[in-house]
């Protein structure tokens, strides 16, 4: 008679988990290899200020009130930007998603005018729109606004045809069916694109800033630069870092709240 044997189970899959405070752990380390090396002699403040000196200039700028000169002027043209290329592309991204001649006639337009480097255009946006405000908040939108357009159109276009015909053969107006089928179906393509979309929207407002611009975490970077203010320059790149996990903790909220139907 033959001796049973025990077979490991081999069908786990691939099931990521998250690891608690590894990445707290892997950034104080990345930190304290860094201060070290600064603090030894390794790297040249000049080239590369430890984290010290970068906190430090961030202290200076808190407590002579550009910080939040700074701040206050890039949030507010973030927040107009985004919002205006959001809410077109939210539009378009629809209608290209459930109408025949509209997904005809725009994709084509899409597909030919995506690739296009935003930045490329922001002296034509200048020449428009003069060098104030509007021309940088036209960027910002221009640059948000096809990523969101495809993110939506794809999402639309993914909503299963069944659980619309379903909808129809009970009855439901189309406004019904466009709100309680279609864009729940399509919301975790749509929250995806504002993930991808508020990461252009902070690298156009740089740019943008950088040409014409008094206040503005890319003036501030422009202006350390050109005195080589290296401490400077990094602390207004700590801060574009900080505004970008404050997006996404943000986004992963409204993805946990309007997803929990998953």
């Amino acid at each position: 008679m033959s001796e049973t044997r025990r077979v490991t189970f081999r069908g786990g899959g691939f099931a990521p988990r998250p690891v608690r405070y590894a990445a707290w752990i892997a950034f104080l380390l990345v930190l304290a290899v860094w201060q070290g090396a600064s603090s030894l002699g390794w790297v040249s403040e000049l080239f590369l200020p430890s984290p010290r000196a970068i906190l430090a200039g961030l202290w200076q700028l808190a407590a002579s009130g550009d910080l939040w000169r700074h701040l206050g002027a890039s949030l507010q043209r973030l927040a107009i930007g985004w919002c205006l290329g959001t809410l077109c592309g939210l539009v378009v991204g629809f209608a290209l998603g459930m109408g025949s001649l509209s997904r005809s006639v725009g994709v084509p337009f899409v597909a030919a005018l995506f690739p296009i480097p935003k930045i490329a255009l922001l002296p034509l946006f200048i020449i428009w729109f003069g060098i104030g405000e509007p021309s940088k908040v036209a960027t910002i939108a221009f640059g948000v606004f096809f990523p969101t357009v495809i993110n939506t159109y794809g999402g639309v276009d993914n909503v299963p045809r069944n659980l619309i015909r379903m909808a129809q053969s009970f009855g439901l107006p189309t406004h019904s069916i466009v709100f309680k089928v279609v864009l729940p179906g399509a919301m975790p393509a749509i929250l995806s694109g504002f993930r991808i979309s508020v990461s252009i929207a902070i690298i156009l407002l740089v740019a943008a800033e950088m040409i014409g611009a008094e206040f503005g975490i890319g003036a501030l970077i422009l202006a350390s630069g050109n005195l080589m203010q290296t401490d400077l320059l990094l602390a207004g790149v700590v801060l574009l870092s900080l505004l970008g996990l404050c997006f996404s903790f943000v986004l992963t909220r409204v993805e946990r709240h309007l997803l929990r139907w998953r």
